[in-house]
């Protein structure tokens, strides 16, 4: 009898949170998709592992909720249309390219030409990162790739439901792609720190190969169609 009652239970619980929200089964494809999402290499975690071992973990916190604004803010103008407008005007996605690969080898110029990491822990006259310019990398490094715009707008309809409220949806989307990527970045933050000794050793040369990454992906950016 109890079991029966407890079986009965289990298949009365609604698959929706309620009426406008996203199914189970679909976010739970969706949260394996961001994951999944998370895990290949990208400007914003090449960012966390590269501030991670110039500033430390407690200050990385603000390049990656930066970079988390502007993850949120990138799925919003996906689902709310200005993904369709880039996918129709070509000039318009050249141009927005090229300010996302400038805005890159900006980066890598400014990580090329920082101090080796030893030196700038031991330097007590180094004036440590602004918090407010951490997180303006984070969210410039997030949202100045239209190709994430692009992405989004092939990747997002996959889960959406058309009789369900979009800007729940929306709600639902974003929370779980930003909260799975803020894990991974501070992972990949915490994971710099524990190769820190070995980053020391090499001293510029980690700057230099990060710095070359980030002018690489700006330079090869605009060029992609």
């Amino acid at each position: 009898m109890f079991g029966a009652v407890v079986s009965h239970a289990f298949r009365s619980v609604p698959t929706r949170l309620h009426t406008d929200a996203v199914e189970l089964n679909t976010w739970l494809l969706y949260l394996a998709a961001c994951i999944g999402l998370s895990l290949t290499p990208g400007p914003n975690g090449l960012l966390a592992l590269t501030h991670g071992a110039l500033h430390g973990v407690r200050r990385t916190v603000f390049t990656i909720l930066g970079g988390a604004l502007g993850f949120a803010a990138v799925i919003a103008l996906s689902l709310f249309g200005i993904g369709a407008l880039l996918a129709a005007s070509a000039d318009l996605l050249f141009w927005l390219k090229l300010a996302g690969g400038a805005y890159l080898v900006y980066l890598g110029i400014v990580v090329w030409r920082s101090a080796p990491i030893q030196a700038a822990a031991t330097n007590p006259g180094a004036r440590p990162a602004h918090p407010g310019a951490l997180f303006a990398q984070g969210l410039l490094a997030a949202t100045t790739n239209p190709k994430g715009i692009l992405f989004f707008v092939a990747f997002l309809p996959q889960f959406l439901d058309p009789d369900a409220s979009l800007l729940v949806q929306f709600v639902v989307m974003a929370a779980t792609f930003v909260v799975v990527e803020i894990v991974f970045e501070l992972g990949v933050a915490r994971a710099s720190q524990a190769i820190q000794p070995w980053l020391a050793r090499v001293g510029r040369a980690f700057n230099r190969v990060t710095g070359g990454l980030f002018v690489g992906v700006g330079v090869l950016l605009p060029l992609q169609r």
